[in-house]
C-alpha cells in the first residue's frame, strides 16, 4: 500500500477545503440551521411527537443525514472531476498508485469535511432542541460509514460527469429528493400502507432509519436491514469503482 500517495491526495484535497471554507463548512451549516427554524419553530408547533419524540428532536438525524449524503456527493465528485477537466488526470493514472490507493486519497477527504460538517450541525442542534443519544457508538458508526460509503458514491459521478452540468444532475434529480421522500422529516409509519411499501424500496430510509435509531432508540426498520443495506451500497460502489480503473471507462475523457 503506497501511504505516501494517499496522504498526498489526501493533504490536496482537504488544503483546497480551507481554501474555500466558507462555501464548503459555512454555506452548509448555515442552511441546515434554516432548516431547523422553518421545521422545528414553523412545522414543531403543528406536530408535537413523533413515535414520543419531540419533531424538532425527531428531525435531526434526518437533516445531519441530508447534509452529509449530499455534501460526501459533492466534495468527492469534484474531486476527481477537476483534475479530468484540467487534464491532470494523467498525472494520476502515470503515477505508482493503484487505483486502491487514488480512490482511498480523494474519498478519505471528502468523508472528513462531510463528517466534520455532519457533526458540527449536531453540536448546533444542541442549541435548537433538546437532544440526547442514545447509543453514540452506533450513531458515530453510522454516520462514519455513510460518509465513506456516498463519497465512493461521489466518485463514481465524478468520473462519469462530462461537464459541470451533469455533476449536479444527479444529486439535484435523484439523491436530494430520495432524501426528503426517506423519512428525514417524518416516519413512514406516518404513511399510507401502500406508500410504506413503496418507500421500503428507496434506500435512504434505512440509512435514516438505522441513524435515528442511534439517537432515540426507535426505527421505522429493524438495525440489520439498516447495517446490511449501507452494506450493500458500499460494497456496490467498490466493485463499480474497480471495473472503472480495470477499463479505463471515461477516466480518459
Amino acid at each position: 500500500m503506497n501511504l505516501t500517495a494517499i496522504a498526498a491526495i489526501y493533504r490536496f484535497e482537504m488544503a483546497r477545503t480551507f481554501r474555500t471554507l466558507a462555501q464548503s463548512v459555512i454555506s452548509p451549516v448555515l442552511s441546515t440551521a434554516l432548516y431547523f427554524i422553518v421545521f422545528g419553530t414553523a412545522i414543531g408547533s403543528r406536530i408535537q411527537e413523533v413515535e414520543g419524540v419531540s419533531y424538532g428532536a425527531f428531525i435531526v438525524p434526518g437533516l445531519i443525514m441530508l447534509t452529509v449524503l449530499t455534501q460526501s456527493i459533492a466534495n468527492a465528485s469534484f474531486g476527481i472531476f477537476f483534475p479530468k477537466f484540467i487534464g491532470t488526470i494523467y498525472e494520476l493514472l502515470s503515477a505508482p498508485a493503484s487505483f486502491l490507493e487514488i480512490t482511498a486519497g480523494y474519498v478519505l477527504a471528502a468523508a472528513t469535511k462531510s463528517l466534520a460538517i455532519g457533526l458540527i450541525i449536531l453540536a448546533t442542534a444542541f442549541f435548537f432542541v433538546d437532544l440526547s443519544i442514545a447509543h453514540p457508538v452506533w450513531m458515530l458508526t453510522f454516520l462514519v460509514l455513510t460518509c465513506l460509503t456516498f463519497s465512493l458514491f461521489g466518485f463514481i459521478i465524478g468520473i462519469w460527469a462530462q461537464n459541470f452540468e451533469q455533476l449536479q444532475l444527479i444529486p439535484l434529480l435523484a439523491v436530494t429528493p430520495l432524501v426528503f421522500l426517506g423519512g428525514a422529516f417524518y416516519s413512514i409509519t406516518m404513511l399510507p400502507p401502500v406508500w410504506q411499501a413503496v418507500s421500503l424500496f428507496n434506500p435512504v430510509v434505512y440509512l435514516v432509519s438505522g441513524f435515528r435509531w442511534s439517537f432515540f432508540g426507535t426505527a421505522d426498520v429493524g438495525l440489520g436491514w439498516s447495517v446490511l443495506a449501507i452494506a450493500a451500497v458500499l460494497a456496490a460502489c467498490l466493485a463499480i469503482i474497480a471495473w472503472i480503473f480495470r477499463t479505463g471507462w471515461r477516466l480518459r475523457a
